[in-house]
């Protein structure tokens, strides 16, 4: 099931964002073949700015950047001055071109002034992987400043930086997932430099997993982790469980929790069609209903590789 899973995400048509999660799926998989032709499609891609992987008329700013520790492993596999230099040019984008704040803080899109959880999972680890551990840190720490709340200890969806203001929010399940997923790259990859802010994710991505588990419907979860009212979907559940796998095996999150893991990704599986199709995920392209996603079917992937599948 996870090579047809594998096979029908290649099959779908992505942006940048979602290119970037499919090559860290394959990525993470270890199927460098497939992460070199990704590489070379998302150069292909590149604007003239540097963003890779860019399709349409797309504003992303940190989305492209998701991409990035998959531009590296091709480049260590093949050497190829194609790939080196437009890895350079993502590098220019990602580290002095691209919008941010007074404070420094990438804006998740080039025609608003907005932090969109989203980025904890794009740019962080990106940054991390390109060994800019100083500045993984500070942009992560933006984005938990902006929009981590400490009395529910879940994440809201977007902050506006010009009217500071909340524009979404809502403590949307797949959001909560890009931020738990992201830092637990982070997580597992900071140096022994960042030890404090090591410990310091690891407290928050703990908190946030029990505040999620408190909203638990069944096995699943609603599209907005604490509105009954809203539709229960599958990609979050998916997210969660990926985090729990890493993090109890790397020993930093409770061994307790991985049971818990294992009796959602049973019930994962059964909305997974003999075809390799992630159903009743938060759809794609608007993600405001049931779908399905090349980030579902990531993140499948994702989750079964991190079980050791």
């Amino acid at each position: 099931m996870l090579d047809t899973v594998k096979s029908t995400l290649l099959s779908m048509q992505r942006y940048s964002w979602e290119q970037g999660v499919t090559a860290q799926a394959f990525l993470e998989a270890g199927d460098d073949d497939i992460v070199i032709a990704i590489a070379y499609d998302a150069i292909n891609r590149q604007t003239a700015d540097g963003r890779p992987a860019n399709i349409g008329q797309q504003n992303g700013v940190t989305d492209p950047v998701a991409v990035i520790p998959a531009l590296i492993r091709a480049v260590e596999l093949t050497a190829d001055p194609f790939l080196e230099d437009g890895l350079e040019k993502a590098w220019q984008w990602t580290l002095v071109d691209a919008p941010r704040s007074e404070s420094g803080i990438l804006y998740h899109m080039d025609n608003t002034r907005q932090f969109w959880v989203d980025s904890l999972y794009m740019l962080p680890p990106a940054l991390l992987a390109g060994a800019h551990a100083d500045e993984a840190v500070k942009q992560a720490d933006g984005y938990i400043a902006a929009l981590w709340d400490k009395d529910t200890a879940l994440f809201h969806h977007i902050w506006n930086d010009e009217t500071h203001s909340f524009d979404a929010p809502n403590f949307w399940a797949v959001g909560n997932g890009w931020a738990i997923a992201g830092l637990a790259r982070l997580i597992a990859a900071l140096p022994a430099s960042h030890a404090k802010n090591r410990a310091r994710y690891i407290d928050i991505v703990e908190q946030t997993i029990n505040a999620a588990l408190s909203h638990q419907d069944g096995w699943l979860f609603h599209n907005f982790l604490d509105q009954a009212d809203s539709f229960i979907e599958v990609n979050f559940a998916q997210m969660l469980c990926y985090t729990i796998a890493q993090g109890t095996k790397q020993g930093w999150l409770p061994a307790p929790l991985l049971a818990t893991a294992q009796d959602i990704r049973a019930e994962i599986k059964k909305h997974v069609s003999p075809h390799g199709i992630v159903h009743d995920v938060c759809g794609a392209p608007h993600f405001d209903k049931l779908g399905i996603a090349p980030e579902g079917q990531a993140f499948y992937i994702l989750m079964e590789v991190a079980f050791g599948t």
